[in-house]
């Protein structure tokens, strides 16, 4: 379960169209996240990058 000080963020592609959505906690990582996933259109792994 999602905690009072998770929050619901969307990590877009840096190559394409494609995004996740996923929680953080904003307390211990305030900064931005970026994580390489696997991205289907391209069908290889790509950095995701936190957006708005």
């Amino acid at each position: 379960m999602a905690n009072k000080k998770d929050k619901k963020i969307k990590l877009k592609s840096t190559e394409s169209s494609e995004f996740y959505y996923t929680t953080k906690n904003k307390t211990q990582t305030p900064e931005r996240i970026e994580l390489r996933k696997y991205d289907k259109s391209l069908r290889r792994h790509v950095i995701f990058k936190e957006t708005k």
